[in-house]
């Protein structure tokens, strides 16, 4: 993938003092089909400016003979690094791009020959050094005003941990906007104790969204008006957690045998696409261009997770969050309009990581394809383990504790960043 993407993409910097950086993409261009694993000693391989002082052991490898040799892979991540940092300040930018576009073409046509206009109408001096000393006088001032304020500001402190942070007690809440509660207060006189499932059934009658649920097989006897509500009753146990079973005996008219019908032939993937498509597109035709602006197809998505019983199907143990649970997703529109919320499990939104550096190992050798598949297949049983919430992860993280067996490592080794 590597190899493609820098062949495709045309990198070009309109500053010296990052074109070791331009340098070095070429040099990953032309080694980009070489399996060696060092560079050429004849090569001009551009450290300064590219390789941070930090990293630069990492990067040369002394030999025994005292030779010093650039390590290939740790070369392209600084290189690759290096070039993330400088096309966000715009320093290197990409031919045919849009965001990562030339910078010089950010400027007006005639901003050569107007440029004491221009910088006169922002306000800012032309010369460089004055613009610096101005910004530094600002922040001299500011960090004044906060020594002289610190010591009689209660809701300002310095921590104690690390390299002493400064501590900002949160502002108190605001108070809720006036409409906001006259709003509220309409919605209950209106709709005094609306259930969920009422509010689901008066949408259905005014969209007619489970329309979109089409039976799987060729003919079906079932009329429309107790398929409709057969169909609500299955969204709505299935929406809410609560399940068919507790549905189907709530003496709703529908039994959890006639719901897992529905379920099994009108229920499926391309159905609920479509519905929730017909929903959503109601709730934008609907609301108000003076209230909510115009409507947009912009739609953000993010998860929280939340605590779940463990007789729960969906409860997995998270990994990052440690704890057993849930997720909830809300697909939330540009003017914070909830679209619709989805409950997935926790490894639901899971994927490998270093995907890409891993195919460059195998493509350049270093792992070997037997190597691969072994590192694979300890990845799927990781997986297998984390899902059925074997151990350790059914046993409780805080009581684990490293076996006493293992030895304290004093030092490593030479090669600890290679695989064997």
């Amino acid at each position: 993938m590597l190899p493609t993407l820098l062949a495709a993409l045309d990198f070009r910097s309109n500053n010296a003092a990052y074109q070791p950086v331009i340098r070095a993409l070429d040099l990953l261009r032309r080694y980009a089909g070489s399996k060696a694993r060092t560079y050429g000693e004849a090569e001009d391989v551009p450290i300064a400016g590219v390789v941070p002082g930090g990293l630069r052991e990492l990067v040369v490898d002394v030999g025994k003979d005292g030779r010093a040799r650039v390590n290939r892979i740790n070369y392209e991540i600084a290189v690759l690094h290096a070039l993330r940092e400088k096309l966000r300040c715009k320093e290197i930018w990409a031919v045919g791009a849009d965001r990562y576009r030339n910078p010089d073409d950010d400027l007006p046509a005639d901003f050569a020959a107007q440029r004491a206009a221009y910088y006169a109408a922002l306000r800012q001096p032309e010369d460089a050094a004055a613009f610096v000393a101005q910004m530094q006088g600002r922040m001299a001032t500011a960090l004044a005003a906060l020594d002289a304020d610190l010591p009689a500001n209660p809701a300002v402190r310095i921590g104690t941990a690390g390299q002493g942070q400064i501590l900002v007690t949160p502002p108190p809440p605001q108070p809720a906007p006036a409409n906001l509660e006259r709003l509220k207060a309409e919605i209950l006189a209106r709709w005094p104790l609306t259930g969920l499932l009422d509010m689901l059934k008066e949408a259905d009658l005014r969209i007619g969204f489970t329309a979109r649920l089409t039976s799987t097989a060729a003919r079906e006897q079932l009329d429309r008006e107790t398929l409709q509500k057969r169909l609500l009753l299955c969204l709505y146990g299935l929406g809410t957690n609560t399940g068919l079973k507790r549905v189907g005996g709530a003496d709703l008219g529908a039994s959890e045998r006639d719901l897992r019908y529905v379920r099994r032939r009108f229920i499926g993937r391309e159905g609920l696409r479509a519905a929730i498509a017909a929903l959503v597109n109601a709730i934008l035709a609907a609301r108000r261009p003076t209230i909510w602006g115009e409507g947009t197809t912009a739609c953000a998505s993010d998860s929280k997770k939340f605590a779940a019983w463990d007789q729960n199907l969906l409860t997995e143990w998270h990994v990052r969050y440690r704890g057993p649970g849930v997720m909830i997703y809300w697909h939330v529109e540009r003017k914070s309009v909830c679209i619709y919320s989805q409950l997935k499990s926790c490894s639901s939104s899971e994927e490998w990581k270093d995907e890409d550096e891993f195919a460059r190992w195998q493509e350049v050798g270093i792992i070997s394809p037997a190597q691969a598949a072994a590192i694979r297949a300890e990845g799927e049983r990781a997986i297998a383990t984390v899902t059925r919430r074997a151990s350790p992860y059914c046993d409780g993280w805080e009581r684990w504790r490293p076996d006493p067996r293992w030895a304290p490592l004093t030092a490593l080794p030479t090669t600890w960043d290679l695989p064997e």
